[in-house]
């Protein structure tokens, strides 16, 4: 490796080779060829005069590109495509005089753009499927499980651990429904020329339009897609790029709400990512146990989330039917957006495959706290042993800042329960106190609130969907 010039860390410690793949240079020349060859067949289809044998010559020479003749003619004519045009007719010289007959540049390389998100989707749906399993089993294990909930990071009522991370998984499935959607929606450009009116393919077949559209059609058939765009300027509108991106970001969003989540109750010691054996958490500080994947996967999110704002402004700032403004910054923001998250869900795949759980530590928290959420149910109680409500309810008030103030200005433990026993207003003891502080008992529908989900939700698009779970990620740093 090459230590003397900027090298992207997505290539080298985030993403997966898979996802590199297939926003690489390799990929992207590789679908030019594949999508002049689908021209000259859906061409020749539709009449005009190009031979089988010219076909066959360019389908042997589809992966074998010869990089060096391109590069060198690049260096003379400054364009991109005309210079693969150029390669390619050298090592198909019978069909040099056909390849690109018609197309202008956005022909390969719009579609060229679809197709490549396409799998850059797919692969995301494959890894966020795999991540939604892990937190499925993870929530079915912990549905009764008792810990506090939290509003405005202040203790609140009571949750389930389980319950919880159905909250964390039902924003991952709101994801996987838009990127569903986002699939559901991809159309090629197809073949609609210099400025979308498909003018040099009227003139190719006389003005034939039947067999102009037929020709796009034919192309996106070629390739697994059941539609074109019905209408482009010499581009696909940037607003596909903008709502692909969106999607990104939303799965960025969610990461980020959960690996936050974590950092809080490891701070708790409530739970932890995994910590390998060997595995250093600070330089000076050897105790530690940072949680670096979580505040990875936060870091990560932060640019996809700030990148989709680069193809919104790309979308709105298109002129006419063309413009080149938008070229450098989408070839680097989307491939970034993916890459981006193709990192974070293989931080979620490792976390959320060996999530560490501190029960003990978890009910001590919930019965250092548990007195205060408690005093309604105890005051009814109260009530039914024969005690005013109303004075009932003022006596727990005082009793309780009187309680919340040992355990902040003193430090010492939660004596609201001593309080309560001793106050004969309440006609309750130690032991009756304690029977009403059962934890399982505050946790309202959490567990059941986790089987409905799983059950009606989650188990049955993981069923459908078996063969593309249980995905796993090694991680490089």
């Amino acid at each position: 490796m090459a230590h003397d010039s900027y090298i992207s860390p997505f290539s080298t410690r985030y993403a997966s080779r898979e996802m590199q793949y297939i926003f690489s240079e390799d990929n992207k020349f590789r679908t030019w060829r594949r999508l002049w060859i689908a021209l000259a067949k859906a061409e020749q289809r539709q009449g005009l005069p190009i031979t089988d044998a010219q076909i066959a010559e360019m389908d042997a020479h589809r992966d074998d590109i010869n990089y060096e003749d391109a590069e060198r003619r690049e260096r003379e004519v400054r364009h991109d495509v005309m210079s693969h045009v150029y390669a390619y007719g050298l090592q198909c010289p019978q069909a040099a005089g056909i390849i690109h007959l018609g197309a202008t540049s956005c022909y390969v390389g719009d579609n060229t753009d679809i197709l490549v998100m396409r799998e850059g989707l797919q692969l995301v749906r494959k890894k966020l499927l795999s991540v939604m399993a892990l937190l499925a089993d993870f929530a079915e294990k912990y549905k009764a499980l008792p810990c506090l909930a939290y509003t405005h990071i202040q203790p609140a009522q009571l949750t389930t651990v389980g319950k919880r991370a159905v909250l964390w998984l039902n924003e991952l499935h709101m994801d996987f429904l838009e990127v569903e959607h986002r699939l559901e929606s991809l159309a090629l450009l197809g073949s609609k020329g210099t400025t979308g009116t498909q003018a040099s393919f009227m003139e190719l077949f006389e003005g034939d339009s039947a067999k102009v559209k037929a020709v796009e059609m034919d192309i996106a058939a070629q390739f697994g897609m059941e539609r074109v765009v019905p209408v482009s300027g010499q581009t696909y509108s940037r607003k596909v790029d903008y709502q692909v991106l969106s999607a990104l970001s939303g799965i960025a969003q969610s990461a980020s709400k959960f690996a936050y989540d974590l950092r809080l109750l490891a701070s708790f010691r409530e739970m932890e990512e995994p910590f390998e054996k060997k595995q250093i958490g600070s330089s000076a500080m050897p105790y530690k146990r940072n949680p670096m994947r979580s505040e990875r996967v936060d870091a990560l999110s932060r640019y996809v989330m700030v990148d989709c704002l680069n193809a919104a402004i790309t979308a709105g700032c298109q002129f006419f039917e063309r413009t080149l403004d938008d070229s450098a910054n989408k070839r680097i923001a989307v491939a970034e957006a993916f890459l981006g998250t193709d990192a974070i869900l293989n931080i979620l795949l490792n976390v959320c495959d060996g999530l560490v759980v501190y029960e003990k530590v978890i009910r001590a928290r919930v019965m250092r706290e548990l007195p205060f959420m408690a005093t309604e149910n105890i005051m009814m109680d109260a009530v039914k042993r024969g005690g005013n409500r109303q004075e009932l309810h003022e006596r727990l008030r005082e009793h309780s800042q009187a309680a919340a103030h040992v355990i902040k200005a003193e430090g010492l433990e939660n004596d609201l329960l001593e309080r309560i026993a001793g106050d004969p207003a309440f006609r309750l003891n130690r032991e009756d106190l304690e029977s009403l502080l059962q934890p399982e008992r505050f946790t309202g529908r959490s567990e059941e609130q986790v089987t409905e989900y799983l059950d009606e939700v989650i188990r049955p698009l993981l069923e459908e969907n078996r063969e593309a779970t249980g995905v796993r990620a090694e991680l490089k740093v």
